[in-house]
């Protein structure tokens, strides 16, 4: 093996540490501590315990319920937007770009407070839109209220995420496609969605596990009252009325396994646009 490849494989170790240390290792705890069972002993008690109680089923449903229509708003508003900063302005265009770096950052206590003063029961655009005769009632604290405050942080990520994307359509083509007769419609059916479809398909993927496993936000804004996965997890290892630490490890296990799902069920699309687009 020549020297430089010794180098690289050196340079590589702190890194491989890193990834076993704070990867590898938990996962490994996580797994080993999901077939335990205080009750029981080694074991699928935890699984079974799970997919047999409502309210855990619930915690699983909430969470893909919101998870999938904020990051299918999120990621059409972020196409939309991300579109439209290909025509502005460069410096609306630069700044746009800042903002969406600033917000996507913006989350957990000061994000759920915002949100409360805009949304809330008495919240400014809530009594406005009630004075207006728009909405009778709107729950910030519900389902819908969480999907909307979902959406709120998935949509400068996609923004982020797809803006670069768009380099890859040539405006050349859209004038070739033109010259040729095809109209608007035909140019992205045939053209602009294959050549994005692995963007969109990739940066959908990403926004879904960020919203499922979101947890300061949502635990800020409801105080931990609301029935997803990660607040389900939170209160086995630091509630204050009961600890089991190995059913949360299972509830993370299944909380991973979606992930893992979804990524597979990516990969799968992602093959079938290679082959469409061909």
């Amino acid at each position: 093996m020549t020297r430089g490849k010794w180098l690289a494989l050196l340079c590589l170790v702190p890194f491989a540490v890193f990834f076993i240390l704070f990867q590898i290792a938990p996962l490994f705890w996580v797994l080993i501590h999901s077939v335990q069972s205080e009750e029981s002993g080694w074991g699928l008690a935890n699984f079974s315990k799970i997919f047999s109680s409502k309210f855990y089923l619930q915690a699983i449903q909430h969470s893909l319920e919101i998870s999938f229509w904020s990051s299918l708003f999120g990621i059409v508003i972020a196409v939309l937007g991300s579109y439209s900063l290909r025509k502005v302005d460069s410096r609306l265009r630069n700044f746009v770009n800042a903002f969406a770096n600033m917000t996507s950052n913006f989350s957990g206590v000061p994000l759920a407070f915002a949100f409360i003063i805009l949304l809330g029961f008495n919240g400014s655009i809530t009594i406005m839109l009630k004075q207006a005769g728009i909405i009778e009632d709107f729950n910030l604290y519900s389902k819908t209220g969480l999907i909307i405050l979902y959406t709120y942080f998935q949509i400068p990520l996609g923004v982020l995420l797809l803006y670069p994307a768009f380099d890859a359509l040539r405006e050349d083509w859209r004038e070739s496609a033109s010259l040729l007769g095809a109209s608007s419609w035909q140019f992205w059916r045939h053209i602009g969605l294959p050549v994005l479809t692995p963007a969109l398909l990739g940066t959908f993927v990403i926004l879904l596990a960020n919203a499922l496993g979101a947890y300061a936000t949502v635990y800020a804004l409801t105080t931990g009252n609301f029935n997803v996965l990660p607040i389900r997890i939170a209160a086995m290892v630091s509630g204050d009325i009961s600890l089991d630490p190995n059913m949360a490890s299972a509830l993370a296990v299944i909380l991973v396994g979606l992930m893992t799902l979804v990524t597979l069920v990516h990969q799968w699309l992602l093959k079938r646009s290679y082959h469409v687009a061909r």
